[in-house]
């Protein structure tokens, strides 16, 4: 990668920095950020987060607490060659909260081409407003 201007980095450094994250920086060391889309579709809340690499019934956790869906997993990978090794190892954690009305009994979760679906059906939100009378109560 190409230096500019004397900087020690790049600002892609720095962007991949958080993406990745940064041990020690707000939050615990080792632990990752996971990509996520979240989009409310059909009456239904969907979570889509990137993982690829991993195996989904060994390495990934869903649960569900107090109206907080978290997703923890954990990668570890190894490629060896006649001269040359690498591995990537980490745990990724995210918490989202789930819209009101969230059925999470009900959530289903799918895996394809390292992305973990997970889809939370919601109840029906009231439609329109509501007036609430004041009730006066003289002193």
């Amino acid at each position: 990668m190409e230096r500019r201007h004397g900087w020690p980095f790049a600002i892609p450094d720095v962007f991949d920095w958080f993406e990745s994250g940064v041990p020690g920086l707000l939050g615990t060391p080792g632990l990752h950020g996971i990509r996520i889309e979240e989009d409310m579709t059909d009456g239904a809340y969907v979570l889509r987060a990137e993982l690829p690499g991993i195996d989904p019934d060994k390495d990934v956790e869903l649960t569900v607490h107090g109206g907080v869906l978290t997703l923890r997993a954990e990668r570890s990978e190894r490629e060896e060659g006649a001269k040359h090794s690498e591995f990537r190892y980490g745990s990724f954690a995210r918490a989202l909260r789930l819209p009101e009305g969230a059925r999470a009994e009900d959530a289903t979760a799918d895996y394809k081409d390292g992305i973990l679906t997970v889809t939370v059906p919601c109840a029906e939100a009231e439609k329109g407003a509501k007036t609430i009378t004041i009730k006066h109560k003289a002193d």
